[in-house]
């Protein structure tokens, strides 16, 4: 049962009321060309307008506000697909905390860069998130630094659930919400949220067809590996490891389904964003509007898709809303 998951309702709540002030509640708008297109309202939660970018600031921010003062100086450190990264050492900062980001080389530079732009001492370490991760293991056992890991976290785990109450604070008549998932700390959080306030509400996770984890671990039963694959959903890549704790458990308990999307349809997703929405999102922030327009999703009432994330290589934005950019794993690549 959902009460004996490892972040609860009230947790999320007191989550929400310590990272007030530090994180932007973001606004929700309705679109009117996917709800013709769905024929039902469909709103978008404008999550990337966040301070750093993506959705991430708010289980880093918990996470780090969690800690006692003797944690916070020794450091934390982290693995990351990029957004997290940028996230902790976002948070970390404001708290006079010296943040280490261990990522692979996968990693798009835009978001290294930025991530070094805010005094974080980066390693780069092999080809998928799990090398990164060994890193991470060494510095936590050899040097005393505080892990906080991307997802698998009660309080990064709750922080993300913020997002969910805002949602159906928002909407409380919602009966879809979707969302992007990974190694599904944003959906474990944001499931338990919406279904503690509304348990009728479907939560759907969105990934992409290249290197699904959590889907190929869900399917199994049990946490499982699959091989790293570039995709323009780069923030939805690494695994969700062998001894996920938390995040496998409630995403299996909470989430209604999970869809797979191909390229070119998180392309199709990214280019309607800016040519309808006016916004600028990365493939893993247009998954949901990308399942919308593939017809992915049936709804009976009100739609929300949460747009996670802003954080693109401008250069590959440009070509995938002009059409010239080839679609991982569609070319033969």
């Amino acid at each position: 049962m959902a009460s004996t998951l490892p972040v609860s309702l009230e947790g999320i709540r007191a989550a929400a009321r310590r990272i007030s002030g530090r994180v932007i509640e973001t606004p929700m708008m309705q679109s009117p060309s996917l709800g013709d297109f769905a024929g039902v309202p469909v709103h978008l939660k404008l999550e990337h307008h966040q301070t750093t970018g993506s959705f991430k600031l708010r289980g880093a921010t918990n996470a780090v506000l969690s800690l006692s003062p003797a944690e916070r100086s020794r450091g934390v450190v982290a693995a990351s697909t990029g957004n997290h990264g940028r996230a902790l050492a976002y948070a970390a900062k404001a708290e006079g905390a010296v943040a280490t980001i261990c990522m692979s080389q996968l990693v798009p530079e835009n978001k290294i860069s930025e991530i070094r732009r805010l005094g974080a001492d980066i390693r780069i370490v092999g080809l998928s998130q799990d090398e990164a991760q060994l890193e991470v293991d060494r510095l936590v056992g050899e040097e005393g630094l505080v892990m906080v890991p991307p997802f698998d976290h009660p309080a990064v785990v709750a922080g993300q659930g913020t997002l969910g109450l805002e949602i159906i604070d928002a909407l409380p008549e919602a009966a879809t919400v979707l969302v992007p998932l990974s190694g599904g700390g944003l959906a474990a959080g944001v499931a338990a949220a919406i279904k503690g306030v509304s348990p009728k509400t479907k939560v759907i996770g969105l990934t992409m067809e290249r290197g699904a984890a959590m889907k190929a671990s869900l399917d199994a039963g049990r946490p499982v590996q699959v091989e790293e694959r570039p995709s323009l959903a780069d923030s939805l890549g690494g695994g969700i490891g062998l001894d996920n704790r938390v995040s496998f458990a409630m995403c299996r308990a909470l989430l209604d389904d999970v869809i797979l999307l191909t390229e070119a349809e998180i392309a199709a997703g990214m280019r309607h964003a800016y040519s309808c929405e006016r916004e600028i999102v990365e493939g893993a922030g247009a998954v949901g509007i990308a399942a919308l327009l593939a017809g992915k999703i049936r709804s009976g009432g009100p739609v929300v898709a949460i747009l996670s994330g802003r954080n693109v290589d401008m250069e590959q934005h440009r070509r995938v809303i002009n059409g010239e950019a080839a679609m991982f794993g569609e070319d033969g690549s």
